[in-house]
This record gives C-alpha cells, structure tokens and sequence, in this order.
C-alpha cells in the first residue's frame, strides 16, 4: 500500500512542476513522508521505464549537470486514473469510520 502511495505522490508532485531528485525527497519529508534515495531512484527508474516520466538534464551553479524529472502525457493520464482511485478509497474508508 504505501508502495503505491509513494508513485502517487511522487507523480502529484511532479504534476506541478520538474524535480530534481533531492528536491522530491525534500517536499516528501515536508508532507511527512520520509523516503530515502535507495528507495526513491529505483521507483524514478521504474516510472521512466514504464513511460510516465521523462527527465532533461540542467546545469547547475553547485556543481554537475541534474537530472530533473516531469511527467509525461501518459504519465499524467495514470495520475488521473489514480486520482480516480484514490477517491474511490478515500470515499470508502471514510464512510466506514462513521
């Protein structure tokens, strides 16, 4: 479940805008979601391979060129088919808790 949870949130992040991956890592941290690079670089790599995500190379002023990451159209179709889902959860986990 949480497996699931961290591609989600992963792709509503990066629904707003490129990330670098220690960015990524950072916002989760800040929503409470503590993820490490080890498990965070083989979910990117799996995402880019099934075609949800893409990433450009940028220049930066600290050091090495940096891989930013940013969905892809079939990425943000998946992201709407989860959204879908994750209502559909949500909806009935809380009509359960009443």
């Amino acid at each position: 479940m949480r497996k699931g949870m961290l591609e989600y949130c992963i792709l509503l992040l990066l629904k707003r805008q490129a990330a670098y991956a220690s960015d990524i890592i950072q916002q989760l941290k800040e929503a409470n979601l503590l993820v490490v690079e080890g498990t965070l670089y083989p979910l990117l790599t799996r995402l880019k391979k099934d075609g949800l995500l893409a990433y450009e190379w940028q220049e930066s002023t600290q050091g090495p060129p940096r891989k930013y990451y940013c969905l892809t159209a079939e990425g943000q179709g998946f992201l709407t088919e989860m959204d879908l889902a994750w209502n559909e959860i949500s909806n009935t986990v809380n009509y359960l808790k009443q």
